[in-house]
């Protein structure tokens, strides 16, 4: 769960960020299996909603707008959630389509990348979430967009669990098994999204931002050395195959690792892995700035 505190002019695309922040809730948490959101995936969502709401008082914020994404279009008791959440922030969670869903992470990562003459056209924005992934080809403006049930959380609960608990590393037939799950998403993108006309592939959220911080070598994360990266296909391919060989040991003593991301990053890093040979990209952009610079336009606007 993540928040985005800026004074935004939507007429200059200028956005000054007063406070951006990420607590993983892992509100997906079973969602794949149960169809529910699991109590303590809600407890720990509301926990946040008080932290954040603190934040938004304190800074002042005139406009609010929280917008829900995969876990909560696919729970049966999301009415659950939606009261929640406005008890505590006084709003009621939009829950958006996919596609609203990849509108917004487009406009999030490329408003800032018009003019630059060292990046192809068309963009492929791809944002790896946890329980779903986007796809969006576009210019200035969107040409076609696709959300698929594959994410780093859904993969891995689906996947590489046995016994209730991550398997520790994956097997080789547990490895091939998520990996032909993202093939047939793949397939399902290509269906509306002309994924390979893309000639520069960006790529957002936890998942692309951790592979970066690990190519780097950094010694803790760093937001700034991460924005706007580049990471070439040979490395991602390296650094999938060192993750999902991994124990979790071994992946939590990455010093750049969020702890709520050792068990799952595998699975994000193969779904990049597989978009970027699948469209033969060599290398990816990295941007951290994503879905909430692009509501947070959307909302400057009045949209």
């Amino acid at each position: 769960m993540r928040l985005l505190v800026a004074d935004v002019s939507p007429a200059t695309g200028e956005l000054l960020e007063l406070d951006r922040r990420m607590t993983i809730v892992r509100l997906g948490q079973d969602v794949d299996r149960t169809g529910r959101l699991a109590p303590e995936a809600l407890e720990r969502t509301f926990a946040a909603c008080r932290e954040y709401a603190e934040v938004i008082r304190e800074l002042g914020a005139d406009k609010v707008r929280f917008v829900a994404t995969s876990a909560s279009r696919d729970a049966s008791n999301r009415d659950e959630f939606v009261r929640g959440v406005v008890d505590i922030l006084g709003v009621e969670p939009e829950v958006i389509s996919g596609e609203q869903e990849a509108e917004f992470s487009f406009t999030g990562a490329t408003k800032e990348l018009k003019g630059r003459d060292d990046l192809d056209r068309p963009h492929l924005v791809v944002d790896i979430g946890g329980g779903s992934t986007e796809f969006v080809v576009g210019d200035d403006q969107v040409r076609a967009a696709r959300s698929v049930d594959v994410g780093c959380v859904r993969m891995t609960e689906r996947h590489l669990v046995r016994g209730g608990a991550v398997s520790d590393p994956p097997t080789e037939e547990q490895i091939a098994a998520m990996r032909a799950d993202i093939e047939r998403a793949l397939d399902l993108a290509e269906e509306t999204v002309p994924l390979r006309e893309a000639r520069t592939l960006v790529g957002l959220a936890g998942s692309v931002t951790t592979v970066s911080a690990i190519a780097q070598e950094l010694p803790d994360y760093d937001s700034e050395r991460i924005h706007h990266s580049r990471i070439s296909r040979d490395t991602v391919r390296e650094i999938t195959e060192w993750l999902l060989h991994s124990t979790h040991a071994e992946r939590a003593a990455v010093p750049s690792m969020h702890p709520g991301r050792v068990d799952v990053i595998g699975a994000g890093a193969l779904v990049l892995l597989s978009i970027m040979e699948r469209i033969g990209a060599e290398e990816v952009v990295v941007s951290e700035h994503d879905i909430l610079d692009g509501i947070a336009f959307k909302v400057a606007e009045g949209v």
